[in-house]
Order: structure tokens, then C-alpha cells, then sequence
């Protein structure tokens, strides 16, 4: 049945309409996939939960404030010291960033002093200055504060003065300047990366064309497709989730396309019409990378059950991306293979009738060391895994300062957030911002009086039955000294008022905080038992899947372990982002199984003719090389956000990169075969599949090499 179905796909006929097909729902889906960066939303608030306490507290702000105004600092520093001069041109620069589009409520030092505010605009040593605004750009905000930042560096240009824009306003350009222009760079260098591991595994000129053709198709069709889902469903799109699935469809896709030209090229040798050889290709591939696309489909999805709508959103968006993936892979690449017909393997053609090299190359070898002695391997192997496990103790998952996000050169928002803390200048673009009924507003304000880190508030705003009551914290928004400061605000106010709601940017990064950790708690266990059962199902068997889930869960926390190492004593970081465990897991589980599915379905289909044990050798053997190639390009391609100026990409890619290696190398290839080797046919249980090596004496003994010769 699935062999008929194959074989209208990629007939002489049907190969024709299937291409054309595809091609016309590639070019109206992908004519919109440039849209994607218009529905994106990147603001902070956006990513939290609707129950989040700032989350809350920020919708009651709309009669005090717009939620799209965003404080702004701009600091100065001449390390002789500020002269007259050069404070005056502090101020004349008040009146030209006035005419900034958006731009409210400039306060220079100067004019602080006139208004009376009770904080500093100039340090005691005279070394740093600032100024503040407020700017209003709405929804465009996100894309407009990089060149804002830049007009702002022109006009306050002045002679032995550096200035930097810092403040949230500050930190948004930064950020934003950091995805600008970087979709089509990454992307670019991606392929890149891909085209040569594909060149030196075909060792053809020719045939890596195709998959990188079909795997650009999937992911035009993909974001076309998002972008409908997040204009007209209310998907949540940002520009992490956009960056991680460009690499996730580049890479998944080209590892189903590795999978599936293997078996093609292993049954034009068998079969001397190509479409044949098609059918049955697809027939023996496709349910494998169904099933891994399956999983990766269902751990993503495992992904809505988070409390971070960034996190929730991330899921359903990549999701559909890797479910398109599979559907253009087995349509759109068996048509564009049977059309080019054998020659597209060029210069190493497979000729029918010719024998399968995979039968004594290098992964046949390495089995046959396995062989000798499994148990000692597996066991072995476990414990070293088990080991490198350790390195875990090194990650810091308490979130990553301001100091630490871009990696690579400070920016200007870190290098002035520096500047202020150094010179003790309150940063009162950040202040923290309690919302409370105006009945309790004094009493609020009294409490918040007296906090270490933080200023004494301001007199509290009044609007109808509402206070805005605000105070400016003395260090980095998100140093743990203002957050120990927001701590004990929420603890004051809420001991005054049950209706008091404490936001601002520190309020919201703890949040954000406090979600992930939920988040990992929670959809960990979700994800594993999610896989379990795609894996019961696949080979319908109980001991297989959870033997399969542990090796992936070792493979998980070795791949932490050495990132904590290389994190810590390579890159010189120290903290890592509370949400970074459970995104390294959903992908290292749900990528990493994928390879476990390739092996094992493999193993499954030998093991009726030839039994587990020598099923095993025959899969490794015939599965090996490609695993490792398909291993190495999703390794690439993750490696790839290494090259973003963002430390959560450096450390996210880093460690997904060193997992698949791991996995594709270790886990697979020695861990599990080691395992199918040792056990045989009790791998299946309750399954009764193996009827030919339960006779079997022990693995590695010489009476069994001779009854396995025999067999063959």
C-alpha cells in the first residue's frame, strides 16, 4: 500500500504534476515570506504571561503613560572631566534631540536642577554626565530606535567627550541593531556551511543542489505560511523564534534529504528503473523521517504548555515550519531526483547491479569492534557520558547581565550602564514602577521609602481612582541588586495594598525569570513522554524506547556538561538565560532521537530476516555514514548562531551543535549498537520480531561469529 502510494508520486506521469505543484504553492507562499519581519513582536512585555504580576501592572499604566513610551539615557564621559563648555553643549543638545520624532520630557542637568529633582545628572568627580528623554514611536519602536541611535550619536558629537546611548531606549537599539540585515546573513552563511559537508559527502559537484533546493523551498513555504498564522491567528512571532527556525529547516531538512537519497542510491542498485528504485526508497524511508519529523513536530508543540509566550510561541511557529519541511522533502525532492535521473550522482554513479559499499566501509568496521565485547563498550561509554554530566554543576542559570548579553565588543547601552554604575548615576530610564489604588498611594510611596539599592520615590501620580508611584533603582536594571530591591518593593507594597502591582524593566526580567523555570519544570517531562510514545508506536515495542530516551537524556546532560566547561573556561561567560536548558533540551531530545529513529527503524527492518544482532551490524553498517554526515550538517548549521552577536545564540548553538555531534558519533553509534548488541532480541520486548538470534550464544563469542557467518 505505502509502496503504491510511493510509486504514484514519483512515476514517469505523476513526478511531472508533483513538481509543479509544489512549485506553485513554493512561489505563492514564499512571495510572502519577506513579510515575516513585519508581524514580528519583539517588546519584552509581549513575552510574558497574561498572569504575570508586571504584565498586569502594565496594563493599568495607560492613563500615566503610553506602554510604547521608552526612557532613554544618553551619557557623557571625559575622563579630565567635563569643562563648562562641554556641559553646555549638554544642553544645546537638549533642544536638537527635542526635535526627534517622538521624542518627550528631555532632562538635561541643568534643567534637573532648575525642576529640583532630588537625583544627579553629573558625577562628584565630574567625569560623566547624562541626559534623559522619553520617545514614542509605537509599534515601530523595535525598527526605529537603531537609527534614532544613530542620530542621536551625530548631534551629540563633541570634542573630547564619548557619548553612548544607554537606558532601555539604549538597549532596544542595541538589540535590534543586532537582528537587523542578520536573517539573510545567517541564512546565507548557513548554506554555505551546509553546500560544503554536502560536497564532501557526495563527492559530487552536482547532486547537493537538490537538497539545498528543496530545503530553501521548504523554508520559503514555511515563513510564508507564519506569516499568515501571525497576521490572522495571533501566532507570536519574534526574532528568536525566526533565527532558530531558519537553521532548524535548513538542517532538519537536509538530514531527511540525506536519509532519503541513501536509500535511493542503495536501490538503484537493486532495481534498473529509477522510478522503481523511488518507490521503494520512499517506501522504506519516508515512516522514518515521519517519525522524526513527528517528534520533532510533537516536542515542539510540547512547547505551548509554557507560561513565556515567547517560549509558547517559539513551538507552534517552528513546528509548522518542520511540518512543511517534511512535506516538500518527500514530494518535492523524489520528483527533482527520478527527473534528473543517474547522473546527478556523477562521478560515483550507482549502477544497477553493483555492489552496496556500505557493507565493509569504515562504520562496518567500527561494528565489528562493538561486536567483541558490547557490554563493556555500553558500560563504559555510559560512565564517561555520566561524567561529562558533571560540568552541568558549572552553568548559572540565573539569568545573563547586561554586561554579558552581546558577545564579542561591548555596545554603547553596556559600555553607558557601565559608566553610570561606575560614577553613582541613577538610571532613570529603568525605574521601577508600582501601581496601586489612590487611596493607598501615600502609604505605598512610605513604603517603598528606605530600600537598599534604591532611590526614594517620587511623588506619587494620580489619575481617578489610580497612583503611579516610581522610584529609580542605583545600579543595572537587571544586577542582582536591583533585583533583591524589586523583591523587597513587592514585599512592602503588598503588605499595604492586596491591589499594589509592581512593574518596569527589572519587574519584567524577573518575570520572565520566574516563567522559565516553571516552563523547564514543566514541559521537560511533557516532552520525554511525548517521545516515548512516537518511539512505542515506531517500533512497537516497550524496552527499545525507554532504553532510547536514556541514551538521548545522557546525550542531554553530557552536551550541558561541556558547555558548562566551554561557556565558562573558553568564552569567558558565566551566566546562561533561564529558558537556555529547556530550549537545549526540546531541540538536543527532539533532534537527537531523530538519528536514534534512523538507526533503529533500520535495525528493525534487518532484524526479520536476519535477527537482532546481526540486524544491528547491518544497520550500522549501512546507516552509519549517512547518520554522521546528516549529524554534522545539523551541527553546522546550529554551529552557525555562534556567529550572531548575541551570547543566547552563542550558547544555544554551541550546545546544540556539541549535542548532535555527540549524539551522531558516541550515543548512536557505539551507545545504542553496544546496547542492541548486548541485549538482541530482548530489545523488542514485549515484541516477539526476532525469530532468528534468540538461539544465539552470548554476543562476541566465537560460536556466535560462526552461526551469524553462517546466516549470511
Amino acid at each position: 500500500m505505502h509502496r503504491q502510494i510511493a510509486g504514484k508520486l514519483t512515476g514517469p506521469f505523476t513526478k511531472w504534476i508533483v513538481l509543479v505543484v509544489v512549485l506553485i504553492a513554493a512561489v505563492g507562499l514564499g512571495s510572502f515570506a519577506g513579510k515575516l519581519l513585519d508581524v514580528q513582536d519583539n517588546e519584552i512585555s509581549s513575552w510574558l504571561p497574561e498572569s504575570a504580576e508586571s504584565t498586569q501592572a502594565i496594563e493599568r499604566l495607560d492613563a500615566f503613560q503610553d506602554p510604547n513610551d521608552m526612557g532613554t539615557t544618553v551619557v557623557y564621559y571625559n575622563e579630565d572631566g567635563l569643562t563648562d563648555a562641554q556641559l553646555a553643549a549638554i544642553e544645546e543638545h537638549a533642544a536638537e534631540i527635542e526635535e526627534i520624532e517622538g521624542v518627550t520630557e528631555v532632562v538635561t542637568p541643568a534643567r534637573a536642577q532648575a525642576a529640583g529633582i532630588p537625583i544627579p545628572y553629573v558625577s562628584e568627580d565630574g567625569q560623566v554626565a547624562k541626559l534623559d528623554f522619553t520617545i514614542n514611536r509605537g509599534d515601530e519602536v523595535w525598527y526605529d530606535m537603531p537609527d534614532v541611535a544613530e542620530d542621536i550619536r551625530d548631534l551629540t558629537r563633541t570634542d573630547g567627550v564619548e557619548v553612548y546611548v544607554a537606558g532601555a531606549g539604549g538597549q532596544t537599539a542595541d538589540q535590534a541593531a543586532a537582528f537587523e540585515g542578520f536573517e539573510g546573513r545567517l541564512l546565507l552563511i548557513t548554506l554555505l556551511a551546509v553546500i560544503l559537508i554536502l560536497l564532501v559527502s557526495y563527492r559530487s559537484p552536482v547532486l547537493w543542489i537538490l537538497p539545498i533546493f528543496t530545503a530553501v523551498v521548504g523554508l520559503g513555504m514555511s515563513m510564508g505560511l507564519l506569516y499568515f498564522l501571525a497576521k490572522h491567528a495571533g501566532l507570536t512571532i519574534n526574532g528568536q523564534t525566526q533565527f532558530i527556525m531558519m537553521v532548524l529547516v535548513i538542517g532538519a531538512g537536509t538530514d531527511y534529504a540525506l536519509l532519503l537519497v541513501a536509500r535511493y542510491r542503495e536501490e538503484l542498485r537493486r532495481h534498473e528503473d529509477r522510478h522503481e528504485a523511488m518507490a521503494f526508497a520512499l517506501h522504506r524511508a519516508a515512516p522514518a523521517i515521519l517519525a522524526s519529523a513527528a517528534t520533532v513536530v510533537v516536542g515542539l508543540l510540547c512547547l505551548m504548555f509554557a507560561e513565556l509566550n515567547s517560549t509558547a510561541g517559539l513551538g507552534p511557529a517552528n513546528a509548522v515550519a518542520i511540518a512543511v519541511t517534511f512535506v516538500v522533502m518527500v514530494t518535492l525532492l523524489p520528483a527533482l531526483l527520478v527527473i534528473c535521473g543517474r547522473w546527478v550522482f556523477w562521478p560515483f554513479v550507482p549502477h544497477f547491479g553493483t555492489d552496496e559499499p556500505t557493507a565493509s566501509g569504515f562504520w562496518a568496521r567500527i561494528g565489528s569492534s562493538i561486536d567483541k565485547r558490547p557490554r563493556v563498550v555500553w558500560v563504559g561509554t555510559a560512565l564517561v557520558l555520566g561524567a561529562l554530566c558533571l560540568g552541568f554543576f558549572r552553568l548559572d542559570t540565573s539569568g545573563v547581565p547586561s554586561d554579558e548579553i552581546y558577545a564579542g565588543d561591548e555596545v554603547d547601552s553596556v559600555i553607558g550602564q557601565e559608566l553610570l554604575n561606575d560614577h553613582d548615576l541613577v538610571d532613570a530610564s529603568t525605574p521601577v514602577q508600582v501601581v496601586a489604588p489612590a487611596a493607598d498611594a501615600e502609604a505605598v510611596a512610605e513604603a517603598m521609602t528606605g530600600i537598599e539599592g534604591l532611590d526614594d520615590p517620587m511623588p506619587p501620580l494620580v489619575e481617578g481612582d489610580t497612583a503611579l508611584i516610581q522610584a529609580s533603582l542605583q545600579a543595572d536594571s537587571i544586577a542582582e541588586e536591583s533585583k533583591d530591591a524589586v523583591i523587597e518593593v513587592r514585599e512592602r507594597v503588598h503588605a499595604v495594598s492586596d491591589e499594589a502591582q509592581v512593574t518596569g524593566w527589572t519587574a519584567l526580567t524577573m518575570d520572565i525569570e520566574t516563567a522559565s523555570e516553571r516552563d523547564n519544570k514543566v514541559i521537560i517531562p511533557i516532552v520525554l513522554i511525548a517521545v516515548l510514545l512516537i518511539l512505542v508506536a515506531l517500533l512497537r515495542a516497550l524496552l527499545a524506547p525507554v532504553l532510547l530516551i536514556g541514551t538521548v537524556i545522557l546525550s542531554f546532560g553530557a552536551a550541558l556538561g561541556i558547555s558548562g566547561l566551554v561557556f565558562d573556561l573558553i568564552y569567558g561567560l558565566d551566566h546562561v538565560d533561564p529558558g537556555f536548558p529547556l530550549f537545549a533540551f526540546v531541540f538536543l531530545v527532539a533532534l537527537g532521537i531523530d538519528y536514534n529513529i534512523f538507526l533503529m527503524t533500520r535495525v528493525r527492518e534487518e532484524t526479520a530476516q536476519h535477527g537482532t544482532r546481526r540486524g544491528s551490524l547491518i544497520a550500522l553498517s549501512s546507516t552509519g555514514g549517512v547518520i554522521t554526515s546528516a549529524g554534522f550538517v545539523l551541527a553546522a548549521t546550529f554551529a552557525m548562531l555562534a556567529t550572531m552577536p548575541m551570547t543566547f545564540a552563542l550558547q544555544i548553538g554551541t550546545t546544540i551543535a556539541l549535542g548532535v555531534l555527540l549524539d551522531t558519533m558516541i550515543v548512536r553509534s557505539v551507545l545504542v549498537t553496544a546496547l542492541n548488541l548486548d541485549l538482541g532480541g530482548k530489545i523488542w520486548w514485549p515484541s516477539k520480531i526476532d525469530s532468528v538470534d534468540r538461539s544465539l550464544p552470548e554476543p562476541g563469542s566465537e560460536p556466535e561469529r560462526e552461526k551469524v557467518a553462517a546466516l549470511d
